[in-house]
């Protein structure tokens, strides 16, 4: 397999108008100005971008334009796509704050600098700018009825849950995109196939040129659920490598070769041997480790990889306490169990804690509490641990 081959097969679930006719684009040394978008709903990028991030890098390593673009106006709408109910508005300041450093953190797989560098955009410099009637002609292309056939608004229709107009307009925005930046190819989630394919024909119609759309496939858990934000089981790229690497560890073995194949550098050869080994029967332990150790080093180094695995294994399988422990001042004497764990703000609320206690998710030097009513004297020095990342050292004052 050579690159053009795997930049069109790895990590790739359709691509329009065909696989065929972009091999023959790509073959023939046409450099492709290209795009993803990425929606500032959130302030932090996280595993299932990593999807579209390394598709950007493959096609930039090979020396075609490619976009970063931060969706900050289409933000403000909020993208339907997928959702059973309308999102909230948000507005042009959180939209801003959310993106503040989405270079930074796209730049851990991405080179914004270099001969090749990719462009950071914002989409607001041309949809601001969009009078009026400028928007009734976007609009003009399409009916009524090829909107409201996307599956979310029918859901939504037999559940007589409301569609608002401007949910109708992402679409047309986010294909408008396309055209102001004069795009040969678009790359999103399955999931955006119907606003990239918006894109597609307006670029055809107003541009009357080709648009390629290649749609990757998405990161899902064990249910089938798609890994982001809005799902709450988002892993994010920036945080420490330890909590990284061991959120890794928390993934089911179910997701460990559509990780392999969707989100690591790891070669296709590897993971083929890889998935054998796990057919035959072999311990998936290993090759979560290798996995979480492949993707800490990628979007850390591999000395902090390194160091990330040995705290994991000293802590979640030789039950050692953490190398580091934040330490919490607090009053001596005695404290209702659910009282200290408010205080020392292990627990958000007074039902998680009871919650966490009777479910037996918290110890006190490595003994485990089970009854929310236990009083406890406190010692200098002790240790609570809540679940398997939280620990705090109790320092009396």
């Amino acid at each position: 397999m050579d690159k053009i081959d795997e930049l069109l097969t790895r990590r790739v679930d359709k691509i329009y108008p065909s696989k065929e006719a972009l091999e023959k684009a790509l073959r023939s040394g046409k450099k492709l100005r290209l795009y993803q978008g990425f929606d500032p709903s959130s302030p932090n990028l996280h595993i299932g971008h990593l999807v579209g991030l390394l598709k950007l890098a493959e096609f930039q390593a090979l020396g075609h334009e490619v976009i970063f673009l931060i969706g900050d106006f289409t933000g403000m709408i909020g993208d339907p796509s997928g959702k059973a109910e309308a999102r909230k508005v948000l507005t042009k300041k959180q939209v801003l704050a959310n993106a503040k450093t989405y270079q930074d953190q796209a730049g851990i797989i991405l080179n914004f600098s270099g001969k090749n560098p990719v462009q950071l955009k914002f989409n607001s410099e041309w949809n601001s700018k969009l009078k009026f009637t400028d928007v009734l002609k976007l609009a003009g292309h399409f009916t009524l009825q090829q909107l409201i056939e996307r599956d979310m608004f029918q859901k939504r229709l037999k559940k007589s849950k409301e569609i608002y107009f401007n949910e109708f307009m992402y679409p047309l925005m986010q294909g408008y995109d396309s055209v102001a930046m004069k795009i040969d190819l678009e790359i999103g989630g399955s999931d955006q196939m119907f606003n990239m394919m918006a894109g597609r024909k307006l670029v055809k119609e107003i541009l009357a040129k080709e648009k390629f759309v290649i749609t990757t496939k998405l990161l899902v858990d064990a249910q089938g659920n798609k890994i982001g934000k809005t799902e709450g089981n988002v892993i994010n790229i920036a945080q420490s490598s330890k909590d990284f690497y061991s959120q890794i560890m928390s993934l089911t073995d179910e997701a460990i070769l559509p990780c392999f194949k969707l989100i690591t550098k790891i070669s296709l050869t590897k993971i083929k041997e890889i998935e054998k080994a796990l057919k035959k029967g072999e311990n998936p332990m290993k090759y979560k480790k290798m996995l979480a150790f492949e993707l800490t080093k990628m979007l850390n180094n591999e000395e902090q990889a390194g160091k990330a695995q040995k705290e994991f294994e000293k802590i979640f399988q030789k039950g050692k306490l953490p190398t580091k422990i934040p330490k919490v001042k607090i009053r001596g004497g005695e404290w209702n169990i659910i009282d200290l764990l408010m205080e020392v703000k292990l627990c958000s609320s007074r039902s998680q804690a009871k919650r966490l206690v009777e479910q037996g998710g918290v110890e006190i030097d490595k003994i485990r509490i089970k009854d929310p009513k236990l009083k406890i004297k406190i010692k200098n020095g002790s240790v609570i641990r809540v679940g398997k990342r939280k620990f705090v050292r109790l320092i009396i004052k």
